[in-house]
């Protein structure tokens, strides 16, 4: 009920814009302007929904996703380093240091 009245004055802004604007031809009348709700957190009547269940990401699952293709990237680049040196695109110097 209250949020009925409070949108009424919203719907009365929506439609009075247009007289107001500079750039009338732009826009059409016949569009049906609605507000928009949530649905998420609440049912269409206004009642709060109770909090969804948590599904719990532990460190063994987080270690078990990442170790694997973190080893695989290492494998690639290892491998793709090993290609320009052949190819002698990327040819590391080596650098002597004993000024």
């Amino acid at each position: 009920m209250a949020t009925s009245l409070l949108r009424l004055p919203l719907r009365l802004s929506t439609q009075n814009v247009g007289l107001l604007s500079r750039n009338t031809g732009l826009r059409t009348s016949n569009i049906s302007r609605t507000t928009q709700s949530r649905t998420a957190v609440s049912t269409p009547s206004g009642a709060i929904l109770p909090k969804p269940d948590k599904t719990p990401f532990g460190l063994i699952r987080m270690t078990a996703v990442v170790v694997p293709f973190l080893y695989v990237g290492t494998l690639i680049s290892k491998n793709f380093a090993a290609l320009l040196e052949e190819h002698d695109i990327f040819v590391p110097e080596d650098d002597d240091d004993d000024d």
